[in-house]
């Protein structure tokens, strides 16, 4: 009973630290931004994104707010007529630049090589970059509430999050644990304020950077073999002296990130190795998880069977405790919570998979995405 009830208030620790981050510390654009009078260069690589490049594209060219703005397009190496869809949405629209991606170099993965060829492309007198990837469709004052954002928080990375779209059941159990992960476990306040690189997060999906502080932390260049580029990105903002942020961005863009559990599978797989680091720190987290969050669940149902209403209670409250971090999250950042929430534990529990998959195919050197080797 006492490990059980370390392991209930453990979760209610964690959910109470959910709803602060959610409520007191969680940026939140507005969304009637000022007009940004600086030059803005918006850059999207793209590799084989002929099917999702139209939504994202005409939502670029509909931007208001941002009078000097600049879209760079890179298609890199795409198979799939990517480059003739995007001329066919940019037209003539002299805002338009696209480019044709060079092979990565040894030591280059592909998405650091494809930003990095972006950034160097993007009209020097723009002072603010703003990766987007192809599956993101942002809202028509996104950019300006955006670049607003980073400005009034004096940094030099902004990360707004969009709103995750899921559709099929493995979206829904999957897709919002990436949210739920840094509201529950990352301190924002702290984040902000402290100078260790370790203390870091950034989804590369939207991201905006003041372009000084970019090229003083080495740009996509200081990042050109890392997996997980965005996290490392930001890591290398603080090492440079720069200041990172989070924002909830549920209101500027939405993402559709997988089409299906086959790419949902793989695309977890190939980073959360780098996610975890050394095997042994993952097995730790992931049994601390499954302890938090699995456990509860299994022995309310064991103790009522067997007749033990005190502990049967005692397990759903660290259940229920469970559900309501997932609850917190999904209102804060836009995403959808019933009855999808209730199923937290189980998303533990694929997420503990996931992870396992990752590490067995990293060491049989399996891992690869886009048709390119990840080693």
């Amino acid at each position: 009973m006492s490990l059980l009830l370390a392991l209930v208030l453990g979760v209610a620790a964690l959910t109470a630290h959910t709803w602060v981050n959610a409520t007191r510390w969680l940026r939140r654009p507005t969304d009637r931004p000022a007009r940004v009078t600086e030059p803005v260069a918006v850059l999207l690589p793209l590799r084989d994104e002929a099917t999702r490049v139209t939504g994202c594209l005409r939502a670029l060219l509909a931007q208001r707010g941002v009078p000097d703005l600049r879209i760079v397009v890179l298609d890199d190496g795409s198979t799939d007529g990517t480059a003739e869809v995007v001329r066919a949405v940019a037209g003539d629209d002299p805002r338009v630049t696209l480019l044709t991606g060079r092979t990565p170099p040894a030591g280059w993965l592909g998405k650091p090589h494809a930003c990095h060829q972006l950034a160097t492309r993007a009209d020097p007198a723009a002072t603010v970059l703003v990766f987007v990837d192809a599956d993101v469709v942002l809202a028509p004052d996104a950019v300006a509430a955006a670049v607003g954002e980073l400005r009034a928080a004096r940094a030099t990375l902004l990360s707004p999050y969009p709103r995750i779209l899921v559709g099929s059941v493995a979206d829904r159990l999957v897709q919002p644990l990436l949210q739920w992960l840094w509201l529950t476990f990352l301190p924002l306040r702290a984040m902000e304020g402290s100078p260790r690189p370790s203390l870091a997060a950034a989804g590369g999906q939207f991201l905006v950077l003041d372009r000084a502080g970019y090229a003083a932390a080495g740009g996509h260049a200081a990042v050109r073999d890392r997996v997980l580029e965005d996290i490392e990105l930001a890591r290398a903002v603080k090492r440079s002296g720069g200041r990172i942020a989070l924002a909830d961005g549920s209101r500027l863009a939405a993402c559709r990130m997988y089409d299906d559990w086959p790419q949902l599978r793989d695309g977890y797989s190939k980073s959360l190795w780098a996610t975890f680091g050394h095997p042994g720190a993952a097995a730790v987290v992931v049994g601390l998880l499954l302890a938090l969050y699995t456990a509860p669940p299994l022995v309310a149902v064991g103790a009522a069977l067997a007749g033990a209403p005190v502990v049967a209670a005692t397990a759903l409250a660290g259940y229920l405790l469970g559900v309501a971090g997932r609850v917190t999250t999904a209102r804060a950042t836009g995403g959808r919570w019933w009855p999808d929430a209730l199923a937290h534990p189980v998303s533990v529990v694929v997420l503990g998979w996931l992870t396992l998959r990752s590490y067995h195919l990293r060491k049989r050197r399996r891992l690869s995405w886009r048709g390119r080797p990840i080693t």
